[in-house]
């Protein structure tokens, strides 16, 4: 299993290669993202873990989803088709607790990204971005626990096997109010830009 050390370098590496792919300076990501020079400086060297929240605002800057951050930048061989478990990249968040496990076969072409989240009881992240381009849609199959995800302005509440489809155009926030920890999957899929 990637550790979190690792995946810092590795989110450290695919944050500066987006920006620089982007032709963005560090003052010209801070800029459209909302995060500080200084904060982008410690995520590209690896010597911080970034809050999800934080992370949103970069991937927001760079016009990308949130899930796009942890997959492995392209390299020269094909990737294999297959994420072994024990390859799985797993992070938690330093804020909230909760526990990302990407689940996509890293550096694989595809508009389909696939997450399973663990998020502690009590535990709340609020994504303050809206809508971006390219679009992006998310599918929230709850597997285990309770679930309130407010898009916008309004608030789903979710019980084990329910399912949440959402664009990614406004703010968006999970909580969740129950004892037990909330098990669930996020599917995130970019559309093709028309």
């Amino acid at each position: 299993m990637v550790d979190d050390n690792s995946l810092n370098q590795r989110l450290a590496a695919r944050v500066r290669q987006l920006r620089q792919a982007a032709g963005l300076s560090l003052d010209g990501l801070a800029a459209r993202c909302g995060v500080s020079r200084s904060m982008l400086s410690l995520i590209e060297r690896g010597e911080t873990s970034p809050t999800a929240v934080v992370l949103e605002r970069v991937a927001h800057g760079l016009g990308l989803a949130l899930a796009e951050l942890f997959q492995a930048p392209p390299g020269a061989a094909p990737p294999p088709p297959v994420a072994r478990r024990a390859e799985q990249a797993e992070w938690t968040d330093p804020g909230s607790g909760y526990r990302r496990r990407s689940l996509t076969p890293p550096g694989v072409d595809t508009v389909l990204q696939l997450v399973e989240v663990r998020f502690p009881p009590g535990a709340r992240v609020a994504y303050e971005t809206g809508a971006r381009a390219p679009a992006v849609q998310q599918q929230v199959w709850l597997m285990a626990g309770t679930l309130q995800i407010t898009v916008g302005p309004v608030t789903h509440q979710l019980a084990a096997g329910d399912c949440l489809a959402m664009r990614l155009d406004a703010p968006t926030a999970f909580y969740n109010p129950g004892h037990e920890p909330a098990q669930y999957l996020v599917a995130v899929a970019t559309l093709p830009a028309r």
